[in-house]
């Protein structure tokens, strides 16, 4: 049998935009700067469904980014879905509101709700916070 040339880059995006990886957060992971605060938060479900921790530090503000170490990612967690809510630009700041569902094990899935925040330096976007309000 012979075996598949695809890629991860040919297979559908995993933040649920319908688009290629490829045409879709991988620009992103590769260091193009986000054109607004959602489509860097797809870009971080994106990186957290693929393992890139690296993408995950370098989107995070500095003065919030927790220190390398502390950020582990269990690579027994399956990301299930991203459903983005709302999306609130106000200048250099934004919100984005999602819902992410996600696996660990056998065990049921989980829901993630959460608002976050992120803020607009030097034309970049970087994730800031975020609330839960379901707590």
């Amino acid at each position: 049998m012979a075996k598949s040339s695809r890629s991860v880059a040919d297979d559908a995006c995993p933040c649920g935009s319908g688009l290629p990886y490829a045409r879709c957060c991988a620009p992103l992971h590769a260091g193009l700067a986000a054109a607004s605060a959602e489509a860097l938060m797809r870009s971080r479900y994106s990186a957290y469904a693929l393992g890139r921790v690296d993408y995950l530090l370098a989107s995070w503000d500095p003065a919030t980014r927790p220190a390398a170490a502390e950020l582990v990612l269990d690579s027994a967690t399956r990301w299930l879905g991203l459903k983005i809510l709302r999306h609130e630009p106000a200048g250099d700041e934004a919100r984005v509101e999602f819902v992410a569902r996600s696996r660990t094990g056998g065990a049921s899935a989980q829901r993630l709700h959460e608002i976050s925040r992120f803020v607009r330096r030097d034309g970049r976007w970087f994730y800031v916070d975020g609330t839960f309000p379901d707590a």
